[in-house]
């Protein structure tokens, strides 16, 4: 059965390293084009309906707003099905401390039992928190193997790590 990587990355102003910095490629979208190659799965990027300000502190702003409200923002596209696939790897960016609100939408909008979710995060210091359980509670008829979280300034060193993850059989 067929593969399948969807995430949600944000490029433009981010937070690197301790500071503000405009970014041509989001972090998680680096780390899922790099994923990509090695496994042949099939990319699928979450786009929310309205996106998010470019300027990062009002980005936060209105992602906490979002999180706060429990929202699930509208998206963009998904995909029609995901009956092809039998493994999802699922990638986003470290939101305090879960995913961002437009990954619970698309969770939320399909049935994911006997699928296999591989979650992938990039993030600044905080790891996967607590989106790992986030996404077993939303998927509870899906397999949620070992996450892998990426610190965003290493997403373009850390092949290693990611072939480790790919080949651990999560």
């Amino acid at each position: 059965m067929a593969q399948l990587i969807v995430y949600y990355s944000r490029r433009g102003e981010n937070y690197v390293s301790g500071s503000i910095q405009t970014l041509a490629v989001g972090n998680t979208e680096a780390v899922a084009r790099r994923l990509q190659a090695p496994t042949g799965a099939d990319l699928f990027q979450l786009e929310p309906m309205q996106p998010y300000s470019d300027d990062y502190n009002e980005c936060i702003q209105q992602a906490q707003d979002d999180q706060r409200r429990d929202a699930r923002p509208a998206l963009k596209a998904c995909p029609e099905t995901l009956d092809p696939y039998d493994t999802i790897y699922l990638g986003y960016p470290n939101y305090w401390g879960t995913m961002p609100m437009c990954v619970f939408t698309f969770l939320e909008r399909f049935d994911f039992t006997g699928k296999t979710i591989l979650p992938f995060c990039t993030h600044e210091g905080s790891g996967l928190g607590h989106s790992e359980a986030d996404i077993r509670r939303l998927c509870p008829g899906a397999k949620v193997g070992k996450g892998l979280a990426i610190h965003g300034t290493a997403v373009c060193r850390e092949e290693r790590a990611l072939e480790a993850w790919i080949k651990g059989g999560n």
